[in-house]
């Protein structure tokens, strides 16, 4: 009998965007000029105080393993943001580092989920959530949410679809592919609908910062939350700090899992890389900050100067973003649906975008994410060559 993959492998479906992405750097390598909105990839370089706190560490040749919850200091540094930017209090002991945001949420989602367990997503919603908890064995179920609600779930919506097998509700604010936020508010009233049927919130802020007209925020700078036992936080360096490719993020648990997600920890990863742990130590510097604040004024700038020239183009959009790098735009006025017409932008303008297959089955084929990760020129441009194209 030949080799079969795991059953599971048949509900794991490609990341999309990723395959796009291919196909734009194949047409590159033509020597065609592509413009890059498909990826959640921030253009900037990494902060230099982050590069020379790198390249000071690797010098002296050290570079073992560190624990598996991660170096203590860059622990500590942590606690210290959330203390200092957002007045949260949380232990050092509470945050793991992990090998990308997507570590943190397999080992929440490892530490917490039984077999068959049911998690709600929001739909539309990162693609890698659902294949996630499906990896754990356990099944996402859908919620579908749309510019009413700014796309992300009600307390009523969750209470609605809990049923005895539901294990947790998993959100993200500011929310890929939307850019849309929760208040405080809306995170207590969800927590309050999670724990009163005794389940776990999970609480995406990976894109923490990247806020526009509304000050950044923490579930966490809620006391009654941060020492909730029944809540996880996912954050990452890569958007905000701008190192994604240095594989970092963390997840903070409730002081009852620590050791537990530790056990996982030490078997999944060992621990995330030494240099990047180190690196990070430069990321909460005033100075790096002092970066990454100007790059997120840009990124203002770039939402604000793309919103009115895509409504110009006839793209909906219903709900501005007020986070992330992204607009998620209705494409039905342009004809046709957005896979049909994120092949044509690629092939026949050099505009890449991401269709909305990637985010789940919520009227996928009406919508389009387009990033604005490059620079103003470059988005003014690139809507030219979609008004040439789409007439």
């Amino acid at each position: 009998m030949a080799f079969q993959p795991a059953r599971r492998m048949a509900d794991i479906q490609p990341f999309h965007v990723m395959e796009l992405l291919r196909r734009a750097r194949e047409l590159e390598a033509q020597g065609r000029d592509i413009i890059h909105m498909e990826v959640g990839e921030p253009d900037f370089p990494t902060p230099q105080p982050i590069i020379e706190a790198a390249t000071r560490f690797l010098a002296n040749g050290d570079v073992h393993y560190t624990a598996a919850l991660g170096l203590p200091a860059l622990r500590e540094a942590i606690a210290r943001f959330y203390r200092d930017r957002f007045g949260a209090e949380v232990a050092p002991e509470r945050i793991v580092i992990t090998p990308g945001a997507s570590g943190a949420l397999m080992l929440a989602l490892a530490v917490s989920t039984n077999p068959g367990d049911e998690w709600l997503l929001p739909d539309p919603g990162y693609p890698s959530n659902r294949h996630l908890v499906r990896s754990v064995e356990g099944r996402a179920r859908a919620l579908p949410v749309d510019a009413a609600s700014r796309y992300q779930p009600t307390p009523g919506q969750v209470g609605s679809a809990w049923q005895a097998g539901t294990r947790g509700l998993m959100v993200a604010s500011p929310s890929n592919p939307t850019g849309t936020l929760l208040t405080a508010a809306e995170l207590a009233a969800l927590h309050a609908e999670t724990h009163a049927r005794g389940g776990v919130l999970l609480v995406d802020e990976i894109y923490q910062g990247l806020t526009y007209g509304v000050p950044a925020s923490t579930v966490l700078a809620q006391p009654a939350l941060a020492a909730a036992d029944d809540l996880f936080v996912v954050n990452s360096f890569s958007k905000y700090f701008g190192m994604t490719g240095w594989r970092l993020g963390w997840l903070v648990v409730p002081q009852c899992w620590a050791r537990e997600v530790e056990k996982l920890a030490q078997h999944f990863f060992i621990s995330a890389s030494t240099p990047a742990q180190h690196a990070a130590l430069a990321a909460f510097q005033p100075a790096t900050l002092e970066i990454l604040e100007k790059r997120r004024h840009e990124f203002a700038h770039r939402r604000d100067t793309l919103l009115p020239a895509l409504r110009e183009l006839d793209f909906g959009i219903a709900t501005e973003p007020q986070g992330a790098f992204y607009i998620y735009a209705d494409v039905s006025r342009l004809g046709g649906d957005s896979e049909t017409l994120a092949r044509r932008l690629i092939e026949e303008a050099g505009v890449a975008t991401t269709p909305g297959l990637d985010f789940g089955d919520n009227a996928p084929r009406r919508h389009l994410r387009i990033a604005y990760t490059t620079r103003e020129a470059r988005l003014l441009e690139a809507c030219e060559r979609m008004r040439a194209l789409l007439g």
